[in-house]
């Protein structure tokens, strides 16, 4: 069930489409800010919400890769994948992070903590190889710099704080 302040945060946005059915992305995006990602249950009463079938607002809703229809880690790391990442060791990067954190694309720590996903492009070609921490960009990544960026996400020093997870 939709929180009330859920309820108001979308029915805010409704002023900015022509028909409230078209306030999807918003409505996913508040619901999501709020809990993290969106749950089946949430997606249904989003629908109900903005008037249109729970089939339609999921295919928006995975259409979005910044939309997440499972749990997922306190903090997103998006990992290039681009050419010139690619070139400049994207491979050793997703190899490090995987074995430090012990998950692969799409999977959350067990604490919660960190979940990784690819990413086609964070325009730092430059600076290869890149990736964000939830709206955080890294670049010219190396081992070492990338034990500092976890202790520092672990350390709860980060210049950011997201959702909590689950």
């Amino acid at each position: 069930m939709l929180t009330e302040q859920e309820k108001r945060e979308i029915e805010a946005t409704f002023h900015e489409y022509p028909r409230k059915q078209h306030a999807t992305l918003s409505a996913l995006r508040v619901v999501q800010n709020h809990r993290g990602w969106i749950s089946d249950e949430a997606l249904a009463d989003i629908a109900e919400l903005l008037e249109i079938s729970p089939d339609a607002l999921d295919s928006v809703a995975t259409f979005y890769n910044l939309i997440f229809r499972r749990p997922v880690g306190q903090h997103i790391i998006r990992v290039c994948d681009s050419v010139s990442c690619w070139i400049m060791g994207y491979e050793q990067v997703r190899a490090y992070l995987a074995e430090r954190l012990g998950i692969d694309f799409g999977g959350a720590t067990p604490d919660g903590r960190f979940t990784m996903l690819p990413i086609q492009c964070l325009g730092a070609c430059d600076h290869a190889p890149a990736l964000m921490v939830d709206e955080e960009l890294y670049r010219d990544l190396t081992r070492d710099k990338l034990d500092q960026i976890l202790e520092q996400y672990n350390n709860g020093t980060t210049p950011n704080q997201k959702h909590p997870a689950g």
